[in-house]
């Protein structure tokens, strides 16, 4: 259903859904314009459920995002008002342009699924799922996710320009209106709760865990990588392969799965070593493939 809002894309498609089960967000480093608002529209049109989208700026406070207490004066208390970040998807658009303490705010709240402000705890709504877009081609006036928050992101993936017949097709289904306004919801709120129950129930037998852990710990002795993947980090891909298991129809996890997920879960965890942030995650992309490569498969 997602798919014929982002046509050409089935990859990216695949990904976002696999964090959606998976109960992670998903951060997509691409140019403008290349289908990531339509990618996170099609999803929330698809679950008929509430979605918005929020456009970062280096004016942006963290209450722009949370909200805030606003007093009434003619009850004489103080009423809360929700911020966007209380929705079902939320597509944070440029995350690297609003400052450190903004994003730290906004990670914090998707980390621990509930916003504390003046005392009270507020709880997101369920399910919560977070699309955050930055471009990786532009670095004036922004600031640069740290690697703890970069953490907290299950995949980061790009879309990538479509190829000349499928943009043409896109043109063409573009003629009369948005695609993504014509999808009818394909699953309730409901039976997208009972898939991210099942992915959990999904068996990974040992010798995944231990061909897992050898690819985690190869990126820790790396001698191009300053930073390897932490425990956090393992924990994250073990999750994402149990998801795309259950996608492919499977109630257990095989290697292609753990080789399938590795770059896109692991690669913007990882530092090398004497790059700046310009080709950073090109020379990690790499390194991770030569680990894939070298760690022998369980049969």
């Amino acid at each position: 259903n997602v798919s014929k809002a982002l046509l050409g894309k089935p990859e990216p498609v695949h990904l976002a859904i696999v964090a959606l089960l998976a109960e992670g967000h998903i951060l997509i480093e691409d140019a403008p314009g290349v289908g990531k608002t339509s990618l996170a529209k099609a999803l929330a049109k698809s679950l008929n459920c509430d979605f918005k989208r929020l456009q970062c700026t280096p004016d942006m406070l963290p209450s722009d995002i949370l909200g805030s207490s606003i007093y009434l004066p003619n009850r004489g208390e103080f009423e809360f008002r929700h911020g966007p970040i209380f929705s079902h998807i939320l597509l944070i658009d440029e995350i690297n342009r609003t400052t450190p303490r903004t994003q730290s705010a906004l990670l914090e709240a998707m980390n621990e699924l509930q916003v504390s402000i003046e005392g009270h705890t507020y709880a997101l709504k369920r399910p919560f799922f977070v699309l955050a877009t930055q471009n990786p081609f532009e670095f004036e006036g922004t600031f640069a996710l740290p690697e703890n928050q970069l953490d907290r992101f299950m995949l980061c993936i790009d879309i990538g320009y479509p190829e000349l017949a499928v943009e043409k097709q896109i043109l063409t289904s573009h003629r009369t209106g948005e695609p993504v306004d014509a999808l009818q919801p394909a699953m309730t709120l409901e039976h997208l709760a009972e898939l991210q129950q099942a992915v959990r129930d999904v068996r990974v037998d040992d010798s995944i865990n231990e061909y897992l852990l050898k690819i985690v710990h190869a990126t820790r002795t790396h001698p191009e990588l300053s930073l390897g993947i932490s425990t956090r980090g393992a924990l994250t891909l073990y999750r994402a392969a149990q998801s795309y298991a259950l996608l492919e129809q499977r109630a257990f996890v095989v290697p292609d799965d753990i080789k399938r997920l590795a770059v896109p879960v692991l690669a913007h965890r990882a530092i090398s070593k004497g790059l700046v942030r310009e080709g950073q995650r090109d020379r990690v992309k790499s390194v991770i493939r030569q680990i894939l490569e070298k760690t022998p498969v369980p049969k």
